[in-house]
């Protein structure tokens, strides 16, 4: 594994990498490899910084859940040591090019769709960052001789970066969310637009949104920049795939813009549509009782997502909702999807809130202390032709481990309803 010389002085000193999540440990694993004595530090575990120990250090590897102003994060720059995000730190020791998706949805579903549209053509490829697949261990393997990583990157790990320098960039649109880290919409996108700042090549594919919210807040895209339009049909071959259909069809368009502007195979990048791998907890119809559909969708963890969501059927529906808040207008969420819903039934944190505006735009709502007493709840009121939809539009906090812990709540409580006894 080469070494840039920028990093060797910081390395012969011993990390600390903080955060004992799954980026902070692939972190762990790329030190390890080096020869450097490091330590894994989280608050969860009752772990302590301080500036005795950070004067002690070269590096500090920070993963996504630490802000910049964290007080841990301010030691360390107050101490000297170069602080690096998980994802910067990794690019430093990447063997080939990297392609950057970054956007606040559809990023997950158009990392994979490339990823697999790469290996249709015969590259080698593979899908890492935001994914769940830190870019850490992609190079901390052994084989570590991918030709082309397809990365995933948030907001958050977007926010400083120095050796992560994309080949191409796409943004596939831009709406309020994690109000909760940034004071505002403007200091979000501006995480975000890092991105365009260390870009190596002319590739910069965006959705509309991207564009409008740019001019909305003072920044010029480059000249170069391809401003997709999502109007445009996509193949028939799609018909039977997610991608037919918005919001997926908006991210094979902004994947589509790519591919043919690098002049790759059109056959490979259908391909890659049909090979992508479905996700659990991204709108799939669970079951069906008696008339009645359950769809889950727990991975919409914003507004935009959610109203995504309910706008994908052909009539308002039982939806079950709410969660950890991450900033935004709440009100303003609920009068949005209004329309879209029959009744509400809530769960989380914001549940109360949610009740309370959803009944002021005249709909029905019930606030309920778990999943399984939301979906049964649901599934009594339910008509048939009524479709049951999981589409939080928060975050899991608080009552789930993460979106798939709510997903799977949601599916075993949906699986173990009694037919009879309705």
């Amino acid at each position: 594994m080469e070494i840039p010389q920028s990093l060797l002085p910081f390395l012969e000193r011993p990390a600390v990498v903080l955060g004992r999540g799954v980026s902070g440990r692939a972190a762990g694993e790329v030190l390890r490899s080096l020869g450097v004595f490091h330590a894994i530090l989280d608050e969860a575990g009752g772990d302590t910084f301080t500036m005795a120990q950070a004067e002690r250090l070269g590096l500090v590897i920070y993963s996504p859940g630490f802000p910049r102003d964290h007080p841990w994060m301010k030691i360390a720059r107050e101490a000297g040591c170069l602080c690096l995000t998980e994802i910067d730190f990794a690019a430093a020791f990447l063997p080939g090019a990297v392609i950057a998706i970054t956007g606040t949805n559809g990023k997950t579903t158009t990392t994979e769709l490339l990823t697999e549209a790469f290996k249709a053509s015969g590259t080698q490829a593979v899908a890492a960052g935001n994914i769940g697949h830190p870019l850490s261990k992609v190079v901390a393997l052994p084989r570590a001789k991918t030709r082309l990583v397809v990365c995933e990157v948030s907001s958050f790990q977007a926010e400083d970066l120095a050796y992560f320098k994309p080949a191409a960039l796409l943004w596939t649109n831009f709406s309020p969310d994690h109000l909760d880290r940034y004071d505002s919409l403007k200091d979000y996108f501006a995480a975000k637009w890092q991105l365009i700042n260390n870009l190596i090549r002319p590739r910069l594919f965006v959705g509309p949104t991207v564009a409008e919210a740019a001019k909305l807040y003072g920044y010029e895209l480059p000249s170069y920049t391809k401003i997709v339009d999502f109007d445009e049909p996509v193949e028939l071959a799609l018909a039977q795939t997610v991608f037919a259909n918005n919001p997926q069809r908006e991210n094979y368009l902004l994947a589509r813009a790519y591919w043919r502007e690098e002049g790759l195979p059109a056959e490979a990048l259908i391909q890659g549509a049909f090979n992508l791998p479905v996700s659990p907890h991204r709108l799939r119809e669970i079951r069906r009782i008696g008339g009645v559909a359950f769809w889950n969708d727990s991975k919409a963890t914003n507004f935009c997502s959610a109203l995504a969501a309910l706008a994908a059927f052909d009539r308002p529906v039982l939806w079950v909702g709410g969660g950890s808040s991450k900033g935004g207008d709440v009100r303003h969420f609920a009068e949005m999807i209004a329309p879209y819903i029959k009744e509400a039934f809530l769960i989380g944190d914001t549940a109360p809130s949610m009740c309370e505006f959803l009944k002021n735009n005249n709909k029905g709502a019930r606030v309920f202390e778990s999943m399984k007493i939301a979906v049964e709840t649901a599934y009594q009121a339910a008509q048939a032709g009524d479709i049951v939809l999981l589409s939080p539009g928060f975050a899991s906090f608080g009552l789930f481990k993460n979106y798939a812990d709510r997903g799977n709540l949601f599916i075993e409580a949906v699986l173990s309803l009694n037919p009879t006894l309705k």
